[in-house]
């Protein structure tokens, strides 16, 4: 039995599904002696917060600063986000551990592998997968590569050079590109390409002290030309074709890169598994799309079902009714709020089958979905001016 049957049959609530996780969490920081915090954005869920962006450095920032441990290791799966704020995760954890390793069990890509890149060791599972890393930029209309422009430009810089001229159309696209554009394409692109370089040489070939065939000393110079060929493969995006490109385990290797594979370790590959696993279930199941926890703290952000409330509420509303439509499966809930302590609301419309807005602000449907109400809570409280009680 596979552990997403194993956890669906047991018919676990999200509530369940977290202290799992939490438990799950102890367990790993028994086995390898640290302490691990799991970032998961929900890939695929259509949200403009879910990658990677500042807001998590400072989350991670607070739930890490009181951490009292040498070494941290750091569950990943993100689409990918801002190099910055990548960059700015990076430092932090560096200067407050000695030791840290990268877990990748699902997909870490673009700003996730810039991050994964800043630690001492990289461990993987088979299903785990790092992504290229060359910069995605809003360039007029839509999002490119930065690696794909550089490389346009250079194409029609060399085809001017060598024919004295360009056809009309490719003339047209170059003269809307201004300098200050064209170099924050070009400082972009290097933006990744040197904190890679910086990381890589820093600390993920701390431990390499001579060569693996020839047995010679490794100088300071040999780490940076290898971090260098590393992070040249990884912003070369004519050789992976799309910025979305999964690297396994073996790509990783076959550019230069050491990997631990979790799967020869029963034991925390299991629960490595499971942590993956809960995860999934709990952003199929519910509005959260980001997920920052360790043994101690948890934090679960959800995307906001806003409603619909059958009238305008204003500062003379005593009670209201709302319609929630699941996510998931369609079906359709009433609630109502009241404003006033009146328990004759409360019969009235309990007698019509209507129940009241939930205390915990969460709707959990028949199919099992769970839907964060807080936004329409919120939305009528601000109108009405007043707390709904419950």
């Amino acid at each position: 039995m596979g552990f997403m049957t194993e956890y669906i049959n047991k018919r676990m609530t999200i509530i369940e599904l977290e202290d799992e996780l939490i438990d799950l969490i102890k367990q790993y920081n028994i086995l390898r002696n640290t302490h691990l915090v799991v970032y998961a954005g929900a890939i695929g869920k259509q949200i403009p917060d879910l990658a990677l962006g500042m807001d998590d450095y400072y989350t991670v920032y607070d739930i890490l600063k009181d951490v009292r441990s040498d070494s941290l290791d750091f569950y990943i799966e993100t689409p990918g986000g801002s190099g910055e704020a990548a960059e700015e995760i990076g430092r932090f954890i560096r200067e407050k551990f000695k030791n840290i390793a990268f877990v990748i069990s699902g997909e870490s890509k673009s700003a996730g592998t810039i991050l994964a890149l800043s630690g001492d060791e990289i461990f993987m599972t088979k299903t785990g997968s790092l992504g290229p890393i060359d910069a995605q930029l809003r360039i007029g209309r839509t999002v490119g590569s930065a690696h794909d422009y550089m490389e346009w430009v250079h194409e029609k810089r060399d085809e001017a050079q060598k024919r004295g001229m360009l056809n009309p159309f490719d003339a047209t696209m170059v003269a809307q590109i201004s300098p200050s554009e064209l170099k924050g394409v070009y400082n972009s692109l290097e933006f990744a390409k040197d904190i890679v370089k910086e990381w890589l040489a820093k600390y993920k070939f701390k431990d390499w002290v001579v060569t693996e065939t020839r047995k010679k000393p490794v100088t300071d110079e040999m780490k940076r030309e290898r971090a260098e060929e590393i992070a040249k493969e990884l912003t070369n995006h004519s050789k992976w074709r799309t910025h979305g490109r999964s690297l396994k385990i073996d790509d990783l290797e076959n550019i230069g890169l050491i990997i631990k594979r979790l799967d020869d370790d029963t034991k925390l590959a299991e629960i490595i598994y499971r942590i993956q696993t809960i995860i999934r279930i709990i952003f199929s199941s519910s509005t959260n799309y980001k997920i920052i926890v360790t043994e101690k703290d948890k934090l679960f952000k959800q995307a906001i079902n806003v409603g619909t409330p059958r009238a305008v509420p204003n500062r003379e509303t005593s009670v209201i009714e709302v319609d929630i439509k699941c996510p998931k499966c369609k079906k359709n809930y009433k609630f109502y709020a009241k404003f006033v302590d009146e328990p004759k609301i409360d019969n009235d419309y309990q007698t019509k089958g209507i129940k009241p807005f939930p205390k915990d602000s969460k709707l959990i449907c028949d199919c099992g979905f769970e839907t964060n109400l807080s936004g329409i809570e919120k939305d009528i409280e601000s109108k009405v001016g007043k707390k709904i009680i419950k």
